[in-house]
């Protein structure tokens, strides 16, 4: 662990590499951004970038620019920027300055591909899609050097302008730079670094027809915010020779501490995709409600299922920064939500799969209200009323007409002690034509309310309720995992690994005071799990819940 001032920080290679710089001079500050394309929701994966790129601001005291890498409008939505604005602040981060768009820089962006021209570095070529890709050359042959590859910068700078004007059609030409066609990175045989849309941009209108590629302006823009610590996945590990051709070959960027790009594993992450594009197929498809699905990896979704910003936030804390890629399993994540909840989520009750309980020596009409912690460790939280009656209601698995000794709930001709009220006994049940159980027969004793009897009665068991009358009807949304394969990335169609039981749908019944639930807000619904009010269509009139997480690990 490294300290500064009084702040604790994790040790990793990337800000063992900010200490030297800061130590040696090259840098006298830290000055970091997080880049989204504005093409998707953010999932758990740009989580980990968040807390990367603004934790390490906070503790450096340095600054953290939100930048839009908006270099396609084709697939870019204001939806998106204005919900990756909303993730950002929810997972408790907030930028530096203005938000920052790389289309901000588009008119310095064309000047510095005119200078490349100039330079004799950038040419406009004529290939068409298939012949490019033929001239690529492969991972084990050169490139061939394009017919267009020679013609002076002075007809360039001419076709160039021309491009711009709209006087070519989409795909009739490209502005490539001029680099390596033999480079061993394909990456470097000669990019192109601008080419021709005839699309309208959410920043810019229909101010430009030609767009900048995301790795000639990636780069540029983060070398006009001086950005220090250039942070990325190792993905683009590749890029960062381009990156820095580009940079060596424009003036403006010349000085020996300007920008640099370092590179972390990506977040892998069992039984989930962190492809945007296969996220979106999900959803124009229709396989799930959309981007904020309580299934997906989206922040979005997560935060609809109940997951907390804190427990998200100690996630990527655990699972650490690092060169080596890896696959997290999801019950490190389920960890965290759990813990994060148990120390702080209410406890409320909630009957998911009821059958009716009457208490045949409890006065009928009778109502009488019980007092329940909150929470059972945070005085703090206040209590809350149970209502209870002679009717109510129980969750069917806690009833047997007989079972052997291990199970600890209600049996016929045994005890058990209701959650917070009475001890009640089993005496005899009702089933319906198809054999299941209706309604269970019980009494009570009145002098065992909050109480653990020592009169001889062995009562091992306690189960949770609901009192019939007050109880506010519920649909319950039981989720399992989105994808039946760990790893559903390598599956050769995503429809083939998906799980058809990833969404269940059931009704029932939770206490009064859950009518005012706070949307997102998990509760412990006592021995069921965590379940918040969902953010969408749940309603005093139709209260819906999601299960945020078991109680235990089921799944594994």
């Amino acid at each position: 662990m490294s300290e500064m001032g009084t702040d604790v920080r994790p040790s990793n290679f990337i800000r063992n590499i900010i200490d030297e710089d800061l130590e040696s001079g090259k840098h006298t500050s830290v000055h970091t951004r997080f880049p989204p394309e504005p093409n998707g929701y953010l999932h758990i994966g740009h989580a980990k970038s968040i807390c990367l790129n603004f934790g390490i601001a906070k503790d450096y005291k340095g600054q953290c620019n939100l930048r839009f890498d908006d270099t396609n409008p084709e697939k870019e939505d204001i939806d998106y920027v204005n919900s990756i604005q909303e993730d950002v602040r929810w997972l408790g981060f907030q930028w530096d300055g203005d938000i920052r768009y790389s289309s901000n820089y588009f008119d310095q962006l064309h000047q510095y591909a005119v200078e490349l021209i100039e330079k004799g570095l950038a040419y406009v070529c004529f290939l068409n899609a298939e012949e490019t890709r033929e001239y690529r050359g492969t991972l084990k042959e050169p490139g061939k050097n394009s017919p267009y590859r020679d013609t002076t910068p002075e007809e360039n700078l001419e076709l160039f302008e021309k491009m711009r004007l709209g006087e070519f059609s989409e795909g009739e030409c490209a502005l490539r730079a001029k680099i390596d066609m033999a480079s061993s990175f394909m990456c470097m045989r000669d990019p192109v670094i601008y080419r021709i849309r005839y699309a309208h941009h959410h920043q810019t209108g229909d101010k430009w027809c030609i767009y900048p590629m995301y790795d000639f302006t990636h780069c540029i823009s983060d070398a006009i915010e001086d950005i220090t610590h250039s942070l990325c996945t190792l993905e683009f590990q590749d890029n960062r020779r381009l990156y820095d051709w580009v940079l060596d070959n424009l003036d403006d960027f010349q000085a020996p501490n300007r920008t640099r790009q370092y590179e972390f594993s990506r977040l892998n992450l069992e039984y989930t995709l962190m492809s945007k594009r296969k996220l979106n197929d999900l959803v124009e498809r229709g396989l799930v409600t959309g981007w904020n699905d309580a299934r997906m990896p989206t922040i979005a979704g997560l935060r609809r299922r109940g997951y907390t910003p804190a427990s998200i936030r100690e996630f990527c804390h655990r699972i650490g920064v690092t060169k080596q890629e890896n696959m997290i399993e999801v019950g490190v994540l389920d960890a965290c939500v759990r813990e994060e909840l148990n120390e702080n989520a209410p406890r409320a009750m909630a009957v998911i799969k009821p059958i009716k309980v009457v208490i045949e020596n409890y006065s009928e009409g009778e109502l009488e209200q019980l007092t329940a912690p909150a929470h059972p460790n945070i005085e703090s939280m206040g209590t809350r009323t149970l209502p209870f009656g002679r009717e109510l209601y129980i969750d069917t698995e806690d009833f047997r007409e007989e079972a052997n000794k291990k199970y600890k709930r209600l049996v016929l001709g045994k005890e058990v002690r209701l959650r917070n009220a009475y001890v009640i006994k089993a005496e005899r049940c009702e089933k319906d034509a198809e054999g299941n159980v209706t309604t269970v027969y019980c009494t009570y004793d009145p002098e065992t309310l909050g109480k653990n009897p020592s009169d001889g009665r062995k009562v091992k068991g306690v189960i949770h309720w609901v009192e019939a009358s007050s109880a506010k009807p519920a649909e319950f949304r039981l989720y399992e995992r989105l994808f039946l394969d760990a790893n559903p990335a390598a599956a050769d169609t995503v429809d083939e690994v998906l799980n058809p039981s990833s969404l269940t749908v059931v009704n029932g019944f939770v206490e009064p005071s859950l009518v005012d639930a706070q949307v997102e807000r998990a509760y412990q619904f006592e021995r069921e799990g965590y379940y918040c009010a969902d953010n969408q269509d749940s309603s005093e009139a139709h209260l819906v819940f999601n299960l945020t997480v078991p109680l235990r690990d089921s799944f594994a």
